[in-house]
């Protein structure tokens, strides 16, 4: 196993017990407001330092950026671990039992290593760049699935960007329209795990951040799957729109998308 691989696991698998012993506890849980529909917990606090710790064990001088604690430098600003303690805080804090832990790994701008976990069905998703996406210890491949109008595509409400819920209302309706079905379960990293793993055939979003989407992104194109923004472009991880999808889909999507986008979000 890569080096780093197996500390993105170790510190996922560490941060996931810390989250799954609060989440048979939640009377101890402290629950506050970041921002608008944007809650952070003394979980999400514990579990990113349980991360950082594991890191900072093994690679004192790395960069690490973290939702909860923002850029953590190092000296050595090659290396960019980009971690999300518990994506999917606000089903953790309903007892909606989907969300994840995610890490990523970049050296010199390109992410090397990536790992979703979701503590509570025990699902270790990971991949190494050039290297191929897994499962626990099965290979993962996209749905060969390329007929949008039989396929399960994944979304999320930009609830925290609520002045694109006109433009989201119009492609939610245009592809609603065109696939089987729709899913919205309240995880990013688990819903490009999901496409990764065949589950379901495509995923857009809009307004997310980069650890929302950093491990996922690799661990979806490891298993063969496109990871493009709302243009077709290669810009997601800064402008936090993306579609991602085995090819067929993706560019199925994206050909949905454009026609309805608006200036704000064609950037």
């Amino acid at each position: 196993m890569h080096p780093m691989l197996t500390i993105a696991v170790r510190a996922a698998r560490a941060a996931g017990q810390t989250i799954m012993r609060a989440y048979t506890d939640f009377d101890r849980v402290e629950v506050s407001a970041k921002g608008i529909n944007d809650f952070v917990t003394s979980v999400d606090k514990e579990a990113e330092a349980a991360i950082v710790y594991h890191i900072r064990k093994s690679y004192p001088d790395h960069t690490i950026v973290g939702e909860e604690s923002g850029e953590n430098r190092g000296s050595n600003k090659d290396y960019i671990w980009i971690v999300d303690p518990l994506d999917g805080t606000t089903n953790f804090i309903k007892g909606i039992p989907h969300f994840a832990v995610s890490i990523a790994l970049q050296h010199k701008g390109k992410t090397e290593v990536a790992v979703v976990f979701d503590p509570v069905r025990n699902e270790l998703f990971s991949a190494v760049r050039g290297q191929g996406a897994k499962m626990n210890d099965f290979r993962l491949r996209v749905s060969n699935n390329t007929d949008i109008h039989t396929g399960i595509i994944a979304t999320g409400f930009p609830f925290k960007a609520r002045q694109h819920s006109e433009t989201y209302m119009k492609i939610l309706g245009e592809v609603f329209a065109q696939c089987a079905d729709l899913r919205r379960a309240g995880s990013a990293a688990l819903d490009l795990a999901y496409v990764a793993a065949g589950r379901m055939e495509g995923f857009f979003e809009i307004g997310l951040k980069p650890w929302d989407i950093a491990a996922g992104d690799l661990i979806c194109r490891e298993a063969g799957g496109t990871v493009t923004d709302f243009t077709g472009g290669h810009s997601y991880l800064m402008s936090g729109n993306i579609v991602a999808g085995n090819p067929k889909t993706t560019s199925a999507l994206v050909k949905t998308l454009r026609p309805l986008l608006s200036e704000a979000l064609k950037r």
